[in-house]
Formats: C-alpha cells, structure tokens, sequence
C-alpha cells in the first residue's frame, strides 16, 4: 500500500503494537489518546500476545485488543533457536492478516516480543511504520523496526536508533498535567498522611522488589525516629509480613499492594523510592518529584542507563540494588527528606528535564508518517 492509493475519505485506521508490560501498554494507551484527539474519526486496534498485561489493560481503556503469538528471540543455542524461523514467520503471517483485516494506514509500535513480526508484515505490505522506543538502550525489536523506518521516536535523548527523536515518554493525562504543589494536600489526604510531616513513599512496581521492601522493614526504627512518615506500595502479592505471620506494623508506617493512581504518589510524596523504569523514571522529571532510583539488578542494565540524565542533573539519587540497607538509609535518605532547600533544588532540576506533551508529540509523528 502506498500513500497515493490510500482513501482519503475513509476513517484513518491506526494499529498500535505492543505490550508485555506496563511499561510498553501504559504509553500506547497514551498514544492512542492523543491521536483520538486530533483525528476523533481514527479507528485505533491494538496487538499485543495472549498472555501479557495489554489483555486486561487495553480493553479497559476503551480500546480493542488483537492477539498474535509470542515469539521470544533465544540468544544462546536452544531447541527454541531452532524453532524460531518457524514460529517468526507464522506470527508474521498473523499480524499481516491484523493488518490487512484493519485496512490499517500505519503501524506504530512500541516495543516487545509482539512488534518484530508486526514491523516486517507491515513492511511487507508497504504500510508506514512509527517507532516509539522507551529505554534509555533500544530493545532488539526496535533496533529491528528501526532499519526500514523514518519515523522513529525516543523517551531518552541519550537513545541510540538511527534517525531518532527526542519525544519523550507518553503518560497518562492526570500526570503529565499534574502541578504537584496544588495537588498534594488533597493526595496527602487521600493517602493518609500528615500534612506537616515528611512523607516516603516507596514503591518496587506493580511486581514489588523484595530487596527494596526487606531494607525498608529494617530502617522503620530510625525512619520513625526521625519523624518520617512512609507509605510502602509492596507489589502485588508482596506484603511484608513480621516475624509472627502478621503485616508488618510500625508507628508512622503503613503498607499497601498497589496505589489506584499514581499521580497522587507524585503529588503526596517528598521523596519518592522506585526503581528505574522508562516510565516511573519519565514520569518523575515530568512532574519533578525528588527521587532515590534503585536500579534493578538484573537484565542489561538499562534502569541505570535510564536514571543517569536525572542523576547527573542533581534531580535524583542512585543506589545500587546491592548497596541499599538500613544503614545507606539512614545515612542518606532520612537527612535528606528532613532538607526541604535541598527537596526544592531537586524538584526544579527534575521537572527542568521532564516533557508533558510526548503523547501529543508522537500522535503528530503519526500524522506525519501517514502524510509523507
């Protein structure tokens, strides 16, 4: 399909690619948003796998969901290695009849194992394609899609992809508007927290990080000694539990799975600790909340990678996985939650390097693509 044969008069039909995690749903469903906004006639189809978090999340937003199989790409030798042309090309065969099926006018695709067969069935029908690349290094389907696209997109500026821009990282409405000094005595509120009080909130993501919650139980003593209030977001099925079986409970503490909106931690939160995911990383300098970023330790390193433009601007700190405890803690954390200058000079910093508008930014990519 070329641009001269398209209809004009039809609706424009958009696929968007991706999923796995949250941190590949959360910004296509932004995307999606953003370009219902401009082309409210859009007929928008998401495709993810059958098992990834896009099943509950896509069709929660409004949106529907298509499904093609998971092809993993092993990287050492494996009966999978030797499966994998098979599997490839029949998953490339599903996602050109998603494509076809859907009349679609341009692929945009924002990375897991589901865009590597999306970007080459679209490239073989000769439909437009549009990159959207999270972390701060490029996942190897990206680095695929990037090779025969013109319109490719980055969170980081740090990114390396061939002919990238700096987008930044689509998010949610009720952050990227968010003005945190507004809204935090009603988030505090909602949240539990004394407003007069400096507030922790503490958070390994929707699956928890069992390292983060072990040094927190440890440092209870000396963060309620020091007047510090934390809320302690666990992860699902990751309560911290004392030594009779019981939820962990200390004066000034108190222990959740999950918080229903983020954007009332940004808001309530003096100090936020997380880990360093494209989008928790994005969101933070979007809206400039003063962060301790605990990179997870596995993996390529990438959570580093992404935490270090905010680092090195003096918005956040940066402990490794290993070095956090009870004693880093108390020798780091709990004085800097009591130095409100210092929280100041730390937001300004964050939010200096953040972008609001990336949602918006990628839906006029997507226009351009489909145009040129």
């Amino acid at each position: 399909m070329t641009p001269d044969s398209r209809n004009a008069s039809k609706p424009l039909s958009v696929v968007l690619a991706g999923g796995g995690t949250a941190g590949h749903v959360s910004p296509l469903l932004a995307i999606a948003d953003a370009i219902k906004d401009k082309r409210p006639d859009a007929s928008i189809l998401a495709v993810g796998t059958p098992s990834g978090m896009e099943t509950r999340l896509i069709p929660a937003a409004g949106y529907e969901l298509a499904t093609i199989d998971r092809v993993p790409f092993p990287r050492r030798p494996s009966v999978d290695l030797i499966k994998l042309p098979a599997r490839l090309l029949a998953a490339v065969s599903q996602a050109g009849r998603i494509l076809k099926d859907a009349d679609a006018d341009v692929l945009v695709g924002v990375g897991g194992y589901v865009c590597t067969p999306m970007y080459l069935a679209a490239r073989k029908l000769g439909i437009p394609v549009v990159i959207h690349e999270a972390n701060m290094k490029a996942g190897l389907a990206n680095r695929v899609g990037a090779r025969f696209s013109k319109h490719v997109a980055v969170a980081f500026s740090g990114t390396r992809l061939r002919g990238a821009r700096h987008v930044g990282m689509p998010m949610r409405r009720a952050i990227s508007g968010l003005h945190r000094a507004t809204a935090a005595p009603a988030a505090k509120e909602a949240l539990g927290f004394d407003p007069d009080r400096p507030a922790l909130i503490v958070t390994g993501g929707s699956s928890g990080a069992m390292s983060i919650n072990r040094s927190i139980a440890a440092a209870l003593p000396a963060l309620a000694a020091s007047g510090i209030q934390t809320l302690h977001i666990t992860g699902n099925g990751k309560a911290v539990l004392n030594e009779q079986g019981g939820l962990l409970a200390a004066e000034g503490y108190r222990q959740v799975e999950y918080v229903d909106g983020m954007e009332y931690v940004y808001a309530a939160a003096d100090v936020l600790l997380a880990r360093a995911g494209a989008g928790t990383v994005s969101e933070v300098a979007a809206v400039g909340v003063p962060a301790v970023f605990v990179p997870l330790p596995i993996g390529n390193g990438e959570q580093a990678l992404n935490a270090a433009p905010l680092v090195d601007a003096g918005g956040a700190l940066l402990v490794d996985d290993k070095d956090l405890s009870p004693e880093w803690l108390e020798r780091e954390l709990i004085p800097l939650l009591s130095d409100h200058s210092r929280l100041v000079d730390m937001a300004r910093k964050s939010e200096a390097l953040g972008i609001r508008n990336a949602d918006q930014r990628m839906a006029d990519l997507v226009l351009e693509a489909v145009s040129a």
